[in-house]
């Protein structure tokens, strides 16, 4: 990708590569959210099968904190698919690798490693989350 990048615009094939790349990482995103959606679904289904009293039961809280480190999970990859959503947004738009903050290009290796990133290192530093 070093290689495609040219004051803030993407040739052809860098463009490509960047759509390949977000399309892998999706796709690898959608299977981690359908397991994570199976995990959870089968904690549910297992409680639902015994009468768990969460205050009483010795495995009632280790239940509920495993349900709720699925439940985390699973939306950290959903938040992290409507991210990739967005980037292909902004590659068809061709606002991909320009900061929403300043206007400033994105450095490539902040892209290499955070392909959804829309802000630069420094105006990631300074927006409110």
């Amino acid at each position: 990708m070093s290689d495609s990048y040219d004051d803030g615009a993407f040739t052809q094939l860098g463009r490509e590569s960047v759509r390949d790349r977000l399309s892998s990482e999706r796709a690898d995103t959608l299977a981690q959210i359908a397991a994570l959606s199976r995990e959870f679904d089968a904690i549910v289904e297992a409680n639902a099968l015994v009468a768990i009293d969460d205050e009483h039961d010795p495995e009632g809280s280790s239940t509920a904190f495993e349900r709720a480190h699925v439940a985390a999970l699973l939306a950290q990859a959903r938040a992290h698919l409507a991210d990739l959503d967005e980037a292909f947004e902004r590659l068809e738009r061709g606002d991909y690798g320009r900061c929403e903050g300043c206007g400033e290009p994105i450095p490539v290796e902040r892209l290499e490693v955070r392909p959804v990133a829309s802000t630069c290192v420094r105006c990631a530093g300074t927006r409110p989350r």
